[in-house]
């Protein structure tokens, strides 16, 4: 008996953590005791299976060593970075601008305000990268708009709630963070698989939208033509003047990006949107400040930043020449906008145009500041995190200092965000050590060999693994939150993956989405958890209309949850079935040609020694004492 324990103690301390965490153990705590105590089991049993049990007493020494480590790991400290900018942001009131600008945007469009939710979700999954902050702020924000407004009460929860776990897949995820660290792999890499996927989600949380506005158009109505108060002198809604401004800034953008060298990627895309967001704004600050009354300053202006783009070019400074071409193409813009408006008496730059550039530019720019430093190279994770970071106090500070409101930047809002970035930072390192701690026992009783001829072992080889793997990933969902499955059962599953020639990368993706589904469905889902503690829970009168407003139940935000969990489900089927999507991470790598390597070694004079040194001068060949040099 005692020897059949000793030879299958992996297994058994597997279930026992198990059913620690069943019984409401804190995690970190859970993990650190089972490894512990499992330690002491194993040593005194080991004498039973010496071929599979290596642990002995001075090897707690290790222990130490193994959490400090873990404080020492660069890739983790990119966490409080990203989660302080995101707090930051939330809390300066650019969660509310945003989605009031793109409600206004979409207007009376069947839907607007849902497609504005998962609109706003995506970019601020890309500024924040938290779960919570995107919830809460769109639920204290959009909820009560599309209550009132008669949105159906599933479906306003199950967007805001979706919207808001987009955090988990669009970079900068602080998840991807933690996937790449315990996969061993480049955060890099994973950003930019991960970022083509992150978009498809989005649009397919869209389509549904769309589809239930076809299916049943009660459920999401357009905005009553009352609600919209960004409108031109004229009435008119000056939607068509955007569409302009952004077709003429992605033209810009498009033959700004010929002369970079940068064909394709994610990175592509990310500096192609930047370039359009930097000329969109300077069109609509020049058309602002110059516009119709002022056309021969906007030529003069047009002409001398071309005459200096011209210059600069061919003195060698392409960064300052793709500067000024982008100042130029902004003033080329608003000289033929006041052209227009002069002569016709129609804006081409209208009200609405001027506030969705205003509005959005400050987040697509720490979008480039913090994706852009990474995917080019110019930064780790950790410094970009830091960029984000210094970048998000800046703009809430201009926001404070423009529009001379306190509220948007403070030393309150320093501090709220400071110590919530501090617990979450502390909860995340605290799992750490417990999983050093418990890993520390599990493989020296050779858990991890048991894990991998478990999942090797699997039948129908690779597809077996992914599908065994995901379903598992799923159902641990209910109970464990995506730190947990991401520092307990991810380690356990990337040997095999690696031993059955997976690409960890797009295995990190896959699951990254699949863990999406640990914030959305019941009895643990934090998003709902969020959601329900700022939906109204009891019947209240709207502060515009004055009518009685029926409260959201619990049971509405779980239902509301449900389709988008299967939207998740088969987002991880498209990455399964579509490898290509995650994989173009390997085409931004530099392509190396063996053959050219191979003719630059053939074309070297080696000597003898074989190592391509030149030839070392006899004795005879040196200077003798007291010669002449």
């Amino acid at each position: 008996m005692i020897e059949f324990i000793a030879h299958n103690l992996a297994p058994i301390m597997f279930a026992t953590l198990v059913v620690f965490m069943l019984l409401g153990y804190p995690v970190a705590f859970a993990l650190a005791a089972n490894g512990l105590l499992f330690f002491f089991i194993a040593v005194e049993l080991s004498p039973y299976a010496p071929d599979a049990i290596t642990l002995s007493w001075p090897l707690l020494q290790a222990l130490p060593e193994r959490v400090f480590g873990t404080m020492a790991n660069e890739v983790l400290l990119a966490i409080p970075f990203f989660t302080f900018m995101g707090l930051v942001l939330e809390r300066s009131g650019m969660a509310e601008d945003l989605l009031e600008t793109i409600g206004q945007l979409f207007g009376t469009v069947r839907g607007g305000l849902a497609y504005a939710v998962i609109f706003v979700g995506a970019l601020l999954a890309a500024t924040t990268g938290v779960v919570a902050a995107s919830v809460i702020s769109m639920g204290l924000i959009s909820l009560p708009i599309m209550l009132r407004y008669g949105y159906d009460r599933r479906l306003a929860a199950g967007v805001i709630a979706a919207s808001g776990t987009l955090a988990q897949i669009i970079p900068p995820s602080l998840v991807l963070i933690v996937m790449a660290d315990q996969l061993g792999r480049s955060v890099g890499d994973m950003y930019e698989g991960a970022f083509l996927p992150g978009l498809i989600l989005s649009g397919l949380y869209a389509l549904f939208v769309f589809v239930v506005t076809i299916v049943s158009p009660k459920s999401a109505p357009g905005l009553p033509r009352e609600a919209l108060t960004c409108c031109e002198p004229s009435g008119a809604r000056g939607v068509w003047q955007l569409g302009v401004l952004v077709a003429y800034s992605a033209a810009v953008a498009t033959v700004v990006m010929r002369d970079t060298g940068i064909k394709a990627g994610a990175d592509y895309a990310i500096l192609a949107i930047c370039t359009a967001v930097v000329v969109a704004l300077v069109s609509a600050l020049l058309n602002r400040f110059l516009g119709a009354r002022r056309l021969v300053l906007s030529a003069v202006l047009t002409a001398a930043f071309a005459g200096a783009y011209v210059l600069l070019r061919e003195s060698g400074h392409p960064t300052v020449g793709l500067m000024a071409d982008i100042i130029a193409a902004g003033a080329l813009y608003a000289f033929i906008a006041g052209g227009v408006e002069r002569f016709t008496g129609m804006p081409l730059v209208s009200r609405m145009a001027e506030r969705v550039t205003f509005v959005m530019v400050p987040p697509l720019l720490l979008i480039f500041l913090v994706l852009g430093t990474i995917f080019l190279g110019v930064a780790t994770p950790t410094e970009g995190g830091a960029m984000g970071a210094v970048g998000a106090m800046v703009l809430a500070a201009l926001k404070r200092r423009l529009e001379k409101n306190p509220a948007r930047f403070s030393l309150s809002i320093l501090t709220q965000a400071t110590q919530t970035t501090a617990k979450l930072s502390a909860f995340a390192i605290f799992i750490v050590v417990g999983a050093r701690v418990f890993s520390l026992t599990f493989y020296g009783i050779n858990g991890h060999v048991w894990v991998e001829h478990l999942l090797t072992g699997l039948p129908g080889g690779q597809i077996g693994f992914l599908l065994f793997i995901n379903l598992l990933i799923f159902l641990l969902a209910f109970f464990l939150d995506f730190f947990e499955l991401a520092f307990i059962v991810v380690p356990l599953l990337a040997p095999a993956a690696d031993k059955l020639g997976i690409d960890l990368i797009w295995l990190g993706v896959m699951l990254g989405v699949n863990m999406q589904t640990s914030f959305m469905h019941p009895p643990f889902g934090f998003a709902l958890f969020y959601l329900r503690s700022v939906a109204p829970k009891t019947a209240y009168l709207d502060r515009l209309t004055g009518k009685r407003m029926e409260p959201v139940t619990s049971a509405q935000i779980y239902w509301g949850a449900i389709p988008f969990v299967v939207i998740q489900m088969v987002m991880v089927a498209l990455i399964a079935a579509f490898p290509g999507m995650v994989m173009h991470y390997k085409s931004s790598a530099p392509a190396s040609d063996p053959a050219a390597a191979q003719r630059q070694l053939d074309s070297l004079d080696a000597p003898a020694s074989g190592l391509g040194l030149p030839a070392m001068p006899g004795l005879d060949d040196l200077p003798k004492p007291g010669a002449g040099l």
